[in-house]
């Protein structure tokens, strides 16, 4: 038997890589080989799953205040985590942020500075951002954008929001009144049309293209090409290759709900190992009340919260994870 170990954080409480290496732990303690893959979907927590940064450069936070931004350069490859940059905790949350002005312009000085630093691919990591500026902060820190033709150029989504959309969809997460809801909305309208006019693309009309508060749609206007996060990490990492070499895939995540099949590492991983015919089953921290009972059923999945009780699954999650594991392995050994 061989394991292939691909989960996503428990968000708040371990990182994706700290969940595959319990479940390593209980593999190897039963003897069974296991390969450790930490996954995400392209939103936070993506650039530590690619290697973690390996730069930092000074740029301007979203409310304008100079941040430290960490990102990754190796061997040509860039890896941005838009967050780090234009991320809604730098701004200090919905309700210290100027949903109106937030800017994605330290994202445009970070893609700026990798074509400067010779990069010849760029994956800009979306999600948890503070933004709603359609990408046009970023459009404008960017000195002559025709280089990224030039270049490899990808943002991970794992949303499918319309452009004119993320307003109305985002946007009240991040502190955004009703009105400024319509203000907003107003404005992306007419991004949409400018980039149109400007670049000859129609980002209104593009699946995924309001990730982000729409520096999505902004970075496609610049030729980017728009991709499920899952899919790039599990290329960059070989995931997608990994999966065909193993038995059984587990993977997880803190949360099963809906959503968790809408482009999310659970889904997107169960999908990945039914084209392969392997068998996948998920060790979540707690799963959704409201959570549609048919979707639940699509997946063996195993809550550390229903098995060890809420009090031990979040402050010894990773005990919990590992002693799961290998309930679940010796039952299918017997």
């Amino acid at each position: 038997m061989r394991v292939l170990a691909a989960a996503d954080k428990f968000k708040g409480t371990a990182s994706a890589a700290q969940i595959c290496a319990a479940i390593g732990h209980a593999c190897w303690a039963l003897n069974i080989d296991c390969t450790e893959i930490p996954m995400a979907d392209g939103g936070e927590g993506t650039l530590d799953v690619l290697g973690g940064p390996n730069r930092t450069t000074l740029v301007t936070g979203p409310l304008g205040q100079p941040v430290e931004a960490a990102w990754r350069l190796h061997r040509g490859v860039a890896v941005i985590e838009m967050a780090r940059a234009s991320g809604l905790t730098l701004a200090g949350g919905p309700a210290k942020n100027d949903p109106l002005n937030a800017t994605t312009q330290g994202v445009g000085e970070l893609i700026d500075t990798a074509l400067n630093a010779g990069a010849k691919k760029i994956i800009v990591c979306l999600g948890g951002s503070a933004t709603t500026d359609g990408g046009l902060g970023a459009l404008k820190a960017i000195g002559t954008p025709a280089r990224l033709l030039a270049v490899e150029f990808l943002v991970a989504c794992d949303v499918d929001t319309l452009f004119t959309d993320a307003a109305k969809v985002f946007a009240p997460q991040k502190g955004a009144t009703p009105a400024q809801v319509g203000m907003l909305t107003g404005r992306l309208e007419q991004l949409a049309q400018r980039y149109e006019r400007d670049y000859g693309i129609n980002v209104a009309r593009m699946p995924g293209s309001g990730a982000a508060g729409g520096l999505a749609g902004g970075l496609a206007a610049l030729g980017a090409k728009l991709i499920p996060g899952f899919d790039i990490v599990a290329e960059e990492n070989g995931f997608d290759e990994a999966v065909k070499e193993h038995d059984i895939v587990i993977t997880g995540e803190g949360l099963l709900d809906d959503t968790s099949f809408d482009g999310k590492v659970v889904g997107s991983v169960f999908d990945y190992a039914q084209d392969a015919k392997k068998r996948t089953l998920a060790i979540v921290g707690d799963i959704d009340e409201a959570m549609d009972s048919s979707l639940r059923a699509e997946i063996e999945t195993i809550s550390i919260t229903e098995m060890f009780g809420a009090d031990m699954a979040l402050q010894q999650v990773l005990r919990c994870v590992e002693d799961a594991t290998t309930d679940v392995l010796k039952k299918l050994l017997s």
